[in-house]
Parts: structure tokens; sequence; C-alpha cells
């Protein structure tokens, strides 16, 4: 089931998401829902609380075919490239602007999978600024969050004329 998007300013985009304690198969529907929402934007990744779920799960897929998500709860960068790179992010809960951000190349992220095992994967380029945006969501933050107050500010007025 594709679901609605949670307008910014709701303040469960800036709350901290709860960690899931077992993977049940309610986790595993709020990721299949997860993946069907984030398929139909088109987008990268998405996190649960994004959608108004306020669980530390998220999903990422930068295939060129799609298909290949990966599914984390809990997710948390064990390590990170002192190497960055730039991308332009953007989030359906703020449509209409996008802003240049700078991260990590590449990061080690542990997470518990789909069959709840604690699974430590390295994720690179596209993944890795995916899954740290989706780890920043989980967290309460926003990509807009990393720019200078002065952009920041902009940024958000500009998605305010838009609405």
């Amino acid at each position: 089931m594709i679901r609605p998007f949670v307008p910014f300013p709701d303040q469960r985009l800036r709350s901290k998401a709860a960690d899931v304690a077992e993977i049940t198969d309610a986790v595993r529907a709020i990721w299949a829902d997860m993946v069907e929402t984030m398929d139909a934007m088109p987008g990268y990744g998405l996190a649960g609380p994004q959608i108004g779920v306020m669980q530390r799960l998220a999903v990422v897929d930068c295939s060129t075919e799609r298909g290949k998500a990966i599914l984390l709860a809990n997710p948390e960068v064990l390590h990170a490239s002192g190497q960055f790179r730039e991308h332009e992010e953007a989030s359906p809960n703020l449509p209409g602007v996008s802003a240049v951000i700078s991260r990590p190349r590449a990061v080690t992220v542990r997470f518990l999978n789909a069959d709840g095992v604690m699974e430590d994967r390295d994720f690179v380029g596209l993944w890795a600024t995916s899954v740290q945006h989706q780890i920043d969501h989980l967290a309460g933050k926003m990509y807009f969050d990393r720019l200078s107050p002065l952009k920041r500010k902009m940024l958000i007025a500009k998605a305010g004329k838009r609405r």
C-alpha cells in the first residue's frame, strides 16, 4: 500500500524514532508499504517517520533496475569514509526544493535485517548517501539541516511559497 507523506513542518519529522525490538510480520508489512511508497515517488530511500511510522525502519534501493531494496531496522553508522561526495538531495515531505549536500562517500552500517539478524554492510556512492539520509530522518533530522542557517532558511521559504 502506498502511504501518504507527513508534510513538513509536522513534528514527527523532527522527533527521534523508537528502536525496533524484533522483526515481526507487522514490521515486514510496514517495510513492504515503504518499498511500494518509495518506488511510487520514485526515490532512493524512505524512513519510517516520513510516512508517520515512528520506528527506526528504513528502506534503500539505488539500483537501476529496482527491486533490490535493502530493509533496515535500527541502522547506525559504524564507520564513515574521510572522502566526501556531493549529491542533490530532496524529500517528499518538503516537495519542490532540493539542495546539494556533502556526505561521506562510503559508510559501514550495522542494522537488523529482514531475517532479524544483525548485519554490517558497506555502502558506497549513492547507496551511502541514501542510507545516511534515511538515518538522519530516524534521528529527527532532514537533509537541509546540513546547510548553513541562511541557506536552510531560504530553502524552507522557497518551499513555503510553492505550497
